[in-house]
């Protein structure tokens, strides 16, 4: 147990970063500065060139002038956002169609590099406008402005080169970490597929391990600790199988940005359809992006949770969980719960709001979950489907065609 002196030593240490926000404000105020001053070098450049005296020279050092404010505010909106979402508090912008990119997965040494960039590129337009302006810029000046955009360029080399080395050492510490637990392999339920299994032959040895990049190491031990009943991937899906469902929003899906974003998917859909296939293989590329992923089936989840209430740790188990930014729940809908249960449901959908992503496959949609939760279901419901992305598959059962099919033949 941690020392309590010590502990609210430290939390009042970690609380001093809110001392940085006055300087950000600051920094906001400077902002204004750069509004001021690029409208005031515009009026300046229109009148000159309403005047006629605005030479093609004068003309391209203004607008280079111009460049330059704006990069520079650019450069500031980059430190406000990012050093305070990074420093101070985070910044709930899940879900906002204005997000930038890099906001969702910033750190400090994506923000470093970032910053490093920005700063190359502005001192690129500095360079410019010296060249340009090469008869009022002596030979000095130009050579001493050529070595330090040089050395701009090489630190900004330098900077993305030690980011990849520590991203990946900090991927390979949150992998290593053993979860708290997660749900065993057990036989596949009713609507899941079946992993083939494939037996070497005893008259063939088996063929030596090929060495794998330390990369996708860790992205196969993370989707060997997801608990996958089989490994699936998008391209082997059937997409002419189902009668109808959104193959942009999959595709869109499979690039994993859901998980930083905290959204959650669900996929609705008559059994065998495909549902399973297209989590599982969501949860494939999720680990691949370097998420740690947990599956289970609805029944397994509340096999766990009920088992945590029982040793008074299911707020424990909740917490832990929070080391997983994507929980996979299959097949609910295929056996209703009790109260009590449907309780413990809505405890884990309410826990990760916000704070994790989830995706659920169910045989139906959101509006019949009090069939199954019974008056849980509304605000469950809610919550789960406020940041996600719905998708819903018509079809008959993938694996009712194909026995048929292999019946006439």
């Amino acid at each position: 147990m941690q020392n309590t002196p010590t502990t609210t030593l430290g939390y009042a240490l970690f609380a001093t970063r809110w001392l940085q926000a006055p300087l950000y404000f600051g920094l906001v105020a400077a902002q204004g500065v750069y509004v001021y001053k690029f409208f005031k070098e515009l009026w300046t450049l229109i009148l000159m060139c309403v005047s006629g005296h605005a030479t093609e020279t004068y003309v391209m050092l203004a607008v280079l002038k111009l460049v330059d404010v704006v990069m520079i505010a650019n450069l500031l909106i980059m430190v406000i956002v990012g050093g305070y979402e990074t420093f101070v508090s985070r910044i709930g912008l899940q879900g906002h169609r204005d997000q930038p990119e890099w906001l969702s997965h910033v750190n400090s040494n994506v923000l470093k590099v970032k910053l490093a960039t920005a700063i190359v590129g502005i001192s690129s337009v500095h360079l410019l406008q010296m060249f340009v302006d090469v008869h009022h810029t002596s030979h000095h000046a130009l050579l001493w402005g050529t070595v330090i955009h040089m050395a701009f360029i090489a630190s900004a080399a330098i900077l993305a080169y030690m980011s990849g080395p520590m991203a990946a050492q900090s991927d390979r510490g949150h992998a290593d970490r053993a979860p708290s637990g997660h749900p065993q392999a057990v036989l596949p339920q009713p609507g899941q597929d079946i992993p083939a299994v494939r037996l070497p032959s005893p008259r063939q040895p088996e063929p030596e391990p090929v060495p794998v990049p330390e990369q996708d190491a860790d992205a196969e031990a993370r989707i060997r600790a997801a608990g996958f009943p089989a490994r699936k991937q998008l391209e082997d899906f059937d997409q002419q199988h189902p009668r109808g469902f959104d193959r942009e929003t999959v595709a869109r899906l499979g690039k994993a940005d859901f998980v930083a974003a905290r959204r959650n998917v669900v996929f609705v859909g008559p059994t065998g359809t495909g549902k399973t296939h297209l989590a599982v293989a969501l949860g494939v590329r999720a680990c691949q992006a370097g998420h740690r992923v947990l599956f289970a089936t609805a029944a397994e989840w509340a096999a766990r949770l009920s088992d945590a209430r029982a040793a008074g740790r299911l707020e424990a188990e909740l917490a832990a969980l929070d080391e997983h930014p994507l929980l996979i729940v299959d097949e609910i809908g295929y056996t209703p719960f009790d109260g009590a249960t449907a309780a413990l449901f809505f405890r884990l959908v309410a826990h990760r709001y916000e704070r994790g992503s989830l995706i659920v496959t169910s045989d139906r949609p959101l509006g019949r979950w009090d069939e199954v939760f019974g008056t849980s279901a509304p605000a469950m419901a809610d919550r789960l489907a406020h940041h996600a992305e719905v998708v819903r598959l018509e079809g008959d059962s993938y694996r009712t065609r194909r026995a048929t099919a292999a019946w006439t033949d």
